[in-house]
C-alpha cells in the first residue's frame, strides 16, 4: 500500500502513439455521430465518448499509463492526481495508479466544484489534474480552483485527448495523448439545427460509433 504521497513512481509504458490512441477509439465504439450539446454550450456533430473505452480495465491501464508517461517527461511528479467527476475519475485512477500516487476527484454541489467525501489536498502539495476530454477547459480550470483553495500547486494538466485546438490556454504544462479536431458551432451558427438534426446531450441516447 503506498503512503499518501506515494513512494516514487514506478517505471510506466512506453510511449503511446495518437494513431494507438485513435485505433482504440474506433474498436471501443468510443467516437459518436450525431448532433450533440457540449458542456461549454456548443454544438457538434462529433462526440468523444471516453466512458465506452475505459469500460475495459486493460484499455484504461493501457492509456492512464501512457498519460502518465507523457505527464513524467514534462517533469510533473505529484503527490495527488485531481480529476473532475465523473468523466475523468478513472482517468485519474489509472494515471494515479502509473504514478504510485493517490487519487481523489471534485464534484458539484448546489452548482459549485468542490471536494466531497472526506478528500482532502495538503497544502503545497503537488497536484496534476486529469481529464478525458479537454475542449474548452472549463472544468479543468474549475479543479483548478479548488486545488488553489487549499494552497496546493497544479504542475501539470493531462488529458486522453484534446479538442481544444490549443484554445484551452490552462497555464500550465499540458499533455494529451491525442489532439482531435472536431467541428464546433455556437446554437445560432448551428448547421445541424438548421437542417432540423435532433439536438441531444450525450449519454441521453444511444449513437452511431464511427
Amino acid at each position: 500500500m503506498p503512503t499518501r504521497g506515494g513512494q516514487g513512481p514506478p517505471a510506466v509504458k512506453p510511449r503511446m502513439e495518437p494513431s494507438d490512441v485513435s485505433r482504440l477509439l474506433q474498436e471501443t465504439g468510443a467516437l459518436l455521430s450525431g448532433h450533440f450539446l457540449l458542456s461549454s454550450g456548443l454544438h457538434s456533430p462529433q462526440y468523444v465518448q471516453c466512458a465506452r473505452l475505459l469500460q475495459f480495465p486493460s484499455a484504461a491501464e493501457r492509456v492512464g499509463s501512457a498519460l502518465a508517461a507523457q505527464l513524467r517527461r514534462l517533469g510533473a511528479l505529484p503527490q495527488v492526481v485531481v480529476a473532475p467527476a465523473i468523466g475523468g475519475i478513472l482517468v485519474a485512477h489509472e494515471v494515479a495508479r502509473a504514478l504510485g500516487v493517490r487519487c481523489i476527484f471534485t464534484e458539484r454541489e448546489q452548482g459549485e466544484m468542490t471536494l466531497r467525501r472526506g478528500f482532502e489536498i495538503t497544502p503545497r502539495e503537488n497536484v496534476v489534474v486529469v481529464e478525458d476530454v479537454i475542449t474548452t477547459g472549463g472544468s479543468t480550470r474549475e479543479t483548478m480552483g479548488v486545488v488553489a483553495q487549499y494552497g496546493a500547486q497544479v504542475v501539470a494538466v493531462g488529458a486522453l485527448i484534446d479538442r481544444s485546438g490549443g484554445r484551452a490556454d490552462l497555464g500550465v504544462r499540458f499533455a494529451a495523448l491525442m489532439a482531435l479536431t472536431i467541428p464546433t458551432y455556437h446554437p445560432a451558427d448551428c448547421l445541424l439545427c438548421r437542417a432540423g438534426v435532433p439536438l441531444v446531450k450525450p449519454g441521453s441516447r444511444t449513437f452511431k460509433s464511427t
